[in-house]
C-alpha cells in the first residue's frame, strides 16, 4: 500500500520549502529569499515514529493566476491538493494575513480532506500575537511553528501521527533503478517524464530553466518501477548566474552522480553544441551509464539520411561514448517509449553486473594467447601466468588487472582489454574501470 501524501501548499514565499526540508530532516528542496523558486511537485518519502508518508511540495500558489509561469505553478499545485489525503496551508505570520490567503482558504473550504492551517515565522514568545490576525478564516486550530529553527512542527508532527497508517513491514527493499534525464535548458527533459507519465507532472514551458529542483518521479512500466529524476538544464559555465541559477546545476549534476542511468536528450533539430559534449563528459566522469535520447526526431522524418549524418556526428562528437545506445524519436510521442524503456533495462542490467572471477580469467588466458603482454627477458609464459583479473567493483564495473610488471601495460593495451571486455560480456552504454595493480 503506497503512503498517505501529505501536501504543502500557500502563497510564495511563505516557507514551504523550508518546512518541507524541516520534516524531512534534510535539504531536499532549494531555499531562496527569492519568490518562486519552486515551481515543480517535489516528492520525498519520509518516517515519522515508524509510520511512512509522502511529502509534497508545492510551488506558490496564486488562485487568481490565468497566464504566464504563475498559472502553470497554479495548476501543478492544484493537482497536488487534488491528489493528497492531508494538506498543510502555511501562511506568513510576520507578514499577516493577506487576500491571496483569503482566496487559497475560500478553495480549500470544499476540500473534503484533512487541512491543518498553519502559522510559519512564529519563533518567540513576543511574535504570539500575531496569530489573532489569522483567526479571521474562521478556524477553530491553527498550528504556530517556524519552520527554520524547527520550533513547533513537533506539534504539527504529533496531530499527522493519528493520520498515518501503521508501517505494514515485510516491503520489498530493493530500489528501482534511477534514472537522471540531463540536457541543455529547453531541449524536452519535463516533456519526456509527462509522456511517460501520461500525465501533466512536470510544469512544462518554452522558456528556458523552467525546471529548478531535481524532481524525483515514480515511473511504473511493463511492470517495472523506475525512479526518473528531472534536474535543471545545465548551461555553460560562463552563463550561468549566481545565486538560483548556479545552485540548480549544482544539484542537477550531484542528481546525475547519484543515478543508475542518465538519459542524455540532444536536440534532434538543432544538431550537437559543445556544451552538449560537455554535459556527456560529465555523466562519464560520474561514472554513470548512458542512453542518449535524439529528441523532435519527427520533425526530421522527411529527411530519409537525417539519422546516417546525424549517427555520423555522434560519433565525431561522442568518441568516448561509442558503446552508448542511442533512440531517436520525440519526447511528446509515447511511441519512443517503449525503445527508450529497452535500452534503459539493457543498460541498468549491465551496471549491477557481476563476473566470477574464474570465467574472467579463463577469458584473459586466451586473450593473452592472441595479443601477449610485453615479453620481459624473452619469457612470453611467464608474463601470461604472472597475469590475473578479477571484479572489484559494480555501478560502474570495475576490474582489476594484476600484473608483474604494471608500468609495461600502456594505456592502447587497457583499451583493447575493455573492448574484449565488451565483445565478451555486453556492457551497453556503461564505463569500465580497470586498475592495473602489480601481483
Amino acid at each position: 500500500m503506497s503512503p498517505p501524501v501529505i501536501a504543502i501548499i500557500g502563497r510564495p514565499n511563505v516557507g514551504k520549502s523550508t518546512l518541507f526540508n524541516r520534516i524531512l530532516g534534510a535539504p531536499s528542496a532549494i531555499v531562496d529569499d527569492v519568490p518562486g523558486v519552486t515551481r515543480d511537485r517535489n516528492y520525498a518519502d519520509g518516517l515519522y515514529q515508524g509510520r511512512p508518508f509522502r511529502l509534497v511540495d508545492t510551488g506558490g500558489l496564486d488562485p487568481s493566476a490565468t497566464e504566464g509561469m504563475l498559472a502553470l505553478v497554479r495548476r501543478q499545485s492544484q493537482i497536488a491538493i487534488a491528489e493528497a489525503d492531508v494538506l498543510i496551508f502555511l501562511m506568513d505570520g510576520r507578514i499577516g494575513l493577506t487576500p491571496t490567503d483569503h482566496e487559497i482558504a475560500s478553495l480549500l473550504r470544499g476540500v473534503r480532506k484533512p487541512v491543518f492551517f498553519t502559522i510559519n515565522k512564529i519563533d518567540t514568545p513576543e511574535s504570539e500575537p500575531l496569530l489573532a490576525d489569522f483567526y479571521r478564516l474562521g478556524q477553530d486550530t491553527l498550528y504556530p511553528l517556524s519552520a527554520e529553527h524547527g520550533l513547533g512542527v513537533d506539534d504539527l508532527l504529533e496531530e499527522l501521527y493519528h493520520l498515518l497508517p501503521e508501517s505494514t513491514g515485510g516491503t520489498d527493499t530493493s530500489s528501482p533503478p534511477r534514472v537522471a534525464v540531463v540536457g541543455r535548458p529547453n531541449v524536452g527533459k519535463s516533456t519526456l517524464i509527462n509522456t511517460l507519465l501520461g500525465q501533466e507532472r512536470l510544469l512544462v514551458s518554452e522558456s528556458p530553466g523552467t525546471t529548478r529542483d531535481p524532481v524525483d518521479t515514480m515511473v511504473n512500466y511493463a511492470g517495472r518501477s523506475y525512479v526518473f529524476v528531472d534536474t535543471a538544464g545545465i548551461r555553460r559555465r560562463g552563463r550561468i548566474e549566481r545565486g538560483i541559477e548556479g545552485y540548480c546545476v549544482a544539484r542537477a549534476l550531484r542528481a546525475m552522480g547519484r543515478s543508475d542511468v542518465v538519459v542524455l536528450i540532444l536536440d534532434g533539430v538543432e544538431g550537437i553544441t559543445a556544451q552538449d559534449t560537455k554535459i556527456a563528459g560529465l555523466a562519464l566522469r560520474q561514472g554513470r551509464g548512458c542512453v542518449i535520447l535524439v529528441n523532435k526526431w519527427d520533425l526530421r522524418m522527411g529527411d530519409p539520411e537525417a539519422r546516417d549524418r546525424y549517427t555520423l556526428e555522434l560519433r565525431r562528437q561522442f568518441p568516448f561514448l561509442s558503446w552508448t545506445p542511442v533512440v531517436f524519436g520525440s519526447a511528446l510521442k509515447p511511441d519512443a517509449v517503449g525503445k527508450l524503456f529497452s535500452q534503459i533495462d539493457r543498460v541498468a542490467t549491465a551496471f549491477t553486473k557481476r563476473i566470477p572471477t574464474g570465467r574472467l580469467n579463463k577469458f584473459l588466458q586466451q586473450l593473452l594467447v592472441d595479443n601477449p603482454l610485453p615479453v620481459r627477458r624473452g619469457k612470453p609464459g611467464k608474463a601470461v601466468r604472472a597475469a590475473y583479473l578479477t571484479q572489484v567493483a559494480a555501478k560502474p564495473p570495475a576490474f582489476a588487472f594484476f600484473v608483474g610488471h604494471p608500468e609495461d601495460v600502456l594505456k592502447p593495451y587497457v583499451r583493447y582489454l575493455e573492448n574484449r571486455l565488451r565483445e565478451q560480456y555486453d556492457f551497453p552504454g556503461c564505463p569500465i574501470r580497470i586498475l592495473v595493480r602489480k601481483k
